[in-house]
């Protein structure tokens, strides 16, 4: 616990200051966090890291996880943009399979290309909410913050009925429908006080807030789920007593996109 502790205030410490500046220090960041959620799922998967395979993969994540104004700026934008250098990678991965001789599989091509997509959009999403909404991007970091703390907090003390015991065996219902009450209270008020979202009433609010904290949820399962499926405890070892970047980002990857498809940011 102990090293749990002191690696998440020396994470925070690092991570805050990023988050306020944004702009490109923050691009630089989450591309480097991409890039390394991207190997440790090749590493779970157990495709070595200097194939070339992982090399395009490095790339296309970098790629997607740039933020639109990057595209913007560049003089031929029509042909250098992210869904045609982001078909391309999906192509070259494609004709992988048959340069190999299968030894790079479909089933391998499509959990590359999935989690390109997964890891990258979800980190493109995070800065899209940042730059454009200061205060939607807060409300997310509430939400997903909260939702993943008291619902150990209170699974741990009042939790028995189990959640999903083959995904994530430690989860309970009372600590989910817990963790997702405080952050859905907090969500709310903060929402209504800060009044980022002004074309929103607020049953919509409510919907909204409840909505985000589920899929927070929602995020962390589908990492535990990949776990469960390639027999590992944590996605990595970078952040001692967390895991690795998946682990903290998991919730992250869902909700940031959603704040955005919504129209919250």
């Amino acid at each position: 616990m102990k090293t749990r502790v002191i690696t998440g205030v020396v994470a925070l410490l690092i991570f805050v200051p990023f988050v306020v500046k944004g702009g490109i220090p923050l691009t630089i960041l989450m591309t480097l966090l991409g890039m390394i959620a991207v190997g440790e799922l090749l590493f779970m998967k157990k495709r070595l890291l200097v194939s070339f395979e992982a090399v395009i993969s490095f790339i296309a994540v970098t790629i997607t996880i740039l933020p639109n104004s990057f595209w913007i700026a560049l003089p031929s934008p029509t042909f250098f943009n992210q869904h045609t250098l982001i078909y391309f990678f999906i192509l070259l991965i494609l004709l992988t399979t048959v340069l190999s001789n299968n030894k790079l599989t479909f089933d391998d091509a499509g959990s590359l290309v999935l989690s390109v997509l997964y890891i990258g959009f979800g980190f493109h999403f995070f800065l899209q909410a940042r730059s454009e909404n200061w205060q939607a991007f807060v409300f997310g970091l509430i939400i997903v913050w909260l939702t993943d703390s008291f619902a150990y907090i209170i699974g741990r003390k009042f939790g028995k009925h189990k959640l999903i015991p083959k995904i994530s065996p430690n989860k309970t219902w009372e600590g989910s429908i817990g963790g997702s009450l405080v952050a859905s209270i907090v969500g709310i008020i903060f929402a209504l006080y800060s009044n980022f979202a002004p074309n929103f009433d607020l049953v919509e609010i409510i919907l909204v807030t409840i909505f985000l904290s589920i899929i927070g949820q929602f995020g962390d399962l589908v990492e535990s789920a990949l776990k469960r499926f390639y027999g590992v405890k944590d996605s990595g070892n970078i952040l001692p007593g967390h895991g690795g970047i998946l682990d903290r980002f998991d919730s992250m990857l869902l909700v940031m996109p959603m704040i955005v498809l919504l129209g919250l940011a």
